[in-house]
């Protein structure tokens, strides 16, 4: 399949680059948010004619692929009859400080795409974009073929439902690593060895003022990180370590 439109329930930090990515792609975007379409007016007016803003309901119906890009703990407000029979690129983490705690993440019952999966029973849960920061994931872009192509592990249930994110990625400026169902996404979770830190050069100022936080990044952008090896960090994952959590990037996704 060929995306065309890219729909996005939530359109923060990580949503917002990939409308960008994709704008730049030359596709359509749908943006929506918890809120308003007018609220998204500001990002609507910085893409130009290629986006406009919607309801999740709309933006959902719109899109030939849906990317669910909002807090983890209102996963369940995503609008599952209207995802049915769509491919939804979950972008989503798991933070306990901000979402509460959800004992079957904790017990490692579920993964929390699988999580996602269960409420859109109906539709094809892809994990992916939700290991690198927003500001690296603007920058690192590459056209195909590029020496400094990075990638991005993807995983999901649905075969074709994968071919079609990496095919959308490939466009977006990725190369992608399938790391298996959505009972293997922990290996690209927080706390993992793909999770954000590789894509930085070097450590980022996690304790500064948020402007200072984000002069760094704009000053310092990212580092490639292949194929090979995001490879080599997704298979060395431990999940029994997952506890052991970076500082908490959920207020930059």
């Amino acid at each position: 399949m060929v995306t065309k439109t890219l729909g996005l329930i939530g359109s923060g930090m990580i949503g917002g680059m990939l409308a960008r990515l994709a704008v730049a792609a030359g596709l359509d975007v749908v943006l929506s948010n918890s809120r308003a379409p007018e609220t998204l007016a500001d990002l609507v007016a910085e893409l130009g004619a290629q986006a406009r803003a919607a309801t999740p309901a709309e933006a959902a119906r719109s899109g030939d692929l849906v990317v669910a890009t909002v807090p983890l703990h209102a996963y369940d407000r995503l609008p599952a009859a209207e995802l049915t029979g769509k491919t939804v690129i979950d972008t989503m983490n798991y933070y306990p400080e901000r979402d509460g705690r959800i004992a079957e993440l904790d017990t490692g019952e579920l993964t929390s795409s699988a999580l996602v999966q269960r409420h859109l029973a109906e539709s094809r849960v892809v994990k992916a974009c939700n290991n690198i920061f927003f500001i690296s994931l603007l920058a690192l872009a590459r056209p195909s073929g590029s020496r400094e192509r990075s990638a991005l592990p993807i995983a999901g249930d649905h075969p074709d439902a994968k071919a079609d994110v990496t095919a959308l990625l490939d466009v977006l400026g990725y190369d992608t690593v399938d790391i298996g169902t959505l009972a293997d996404s922990w290996r690209s979770q927080p706390g993992t060895p793909v999770y954000v830190t590789p894509y930085f050069p070097g450590p980022p100022p996690w304790g500064a003022n948020q402007e200072a936080f984000h002069r760094w990044f704009h000053e310092t952008r990212g580092i490639p990180v292949d194929a090979g090896l995001v490879t080599e960090l997704t298979a060395v994952a431990v999940r029994d370590h997952l506890g052991e959590r970076l500082p908490d990037t959920s207020k930059y996704e």
